[in-house]
């Protein structure tokens, strides 16, 4: 598991995690341990885990409890001083968190919230805003802007994805057509809902 996954588990996630990891080397570690003295406590913590999941899921009050929740470092642009401390946040890992979300200043920062993963949102003042279509003055309807998404997983295809385009199986075999490719020749097949597509085929070996 990398540092990235890491950093994604809820910290009830972790200790499960490396308690987990440590019962289970015990049978390899101590030939005298029988293998059921590894699996029954791993799966008491599971079980334990699935508890926890399902009531943090029901109990706003659990969900503080176990998981924690996310704290304001920036407030209408003054660093909390105290909630940094708090989290234990330093100064060079604030301003790291900020350049990795395109803020080298942060006099440029309105409201910054660390979640309870540990990663940083920030919502920028207005003057440091990327410029948008409403911005501009221009407006497109947002259901046709969608993004695209794959409709043939290697020579596979996807109708889930095929009814969020809004196409038919027809469609899709008269593009190929149009293309002159097989569909188990497709390694990857995108399509948006304006049925603009994009084809890579599968190398020949």
């Amino acid at each position: 598991m990398g540092k990235r996954q890491i950093g994604e588990l809820q910290p009830s996630e972790l200790v499960v995690t490396i308690l987990i990891s440590n019962i289970a080397t015990l049978p390899i570690q101590d030939v005298d341990v029988p293998l059921s003295g590894g699996i029954v406590p791993i799966l008491t913590i599971v079980c334990f885990e699935v508890f926890i999941s399902g009531l943090t899921m029901r109990s706003r009050t659990a969900r503080r409890l176990f998981c924690g929740g996310p704290k304001m470092v920036i407030r209408d642009g003054q660093i909390m001083q105290k909630e940094l401390r708090d989290l234990r946040f330093s100064v060079d890992d604030l301003i790291e968190q900020l350049r990795a979300a395109g803020y080298f200043d942060p006099s440029e920062v309105l409201f910054a919230v660390v979640e309870t993963t540990g990663s940083l949102s920030v919502y920028p003042r207005f003057a440091a805003r990327p410029a948008t279509g409403g911005d501009l003055g221009l407006h497109r309807d947002d259901f046709i802007d969608a993004p695209p998404v794959v409709i043939v997983d290697q020579g596979r295809v996807l109708p889930d994805s095929l009814d969020y385009c809004g196409v038919s199986p027809v469609w899709l075999q008269k593009a190929l057509e149009q293309e002159g490719i097989a569909q188990k020749d497709i390694f990857l097949m995108t399509c948006d809902r304006r049925r603009k597509y994009h084809i890579v085929k599968k190398d020949k070996t």
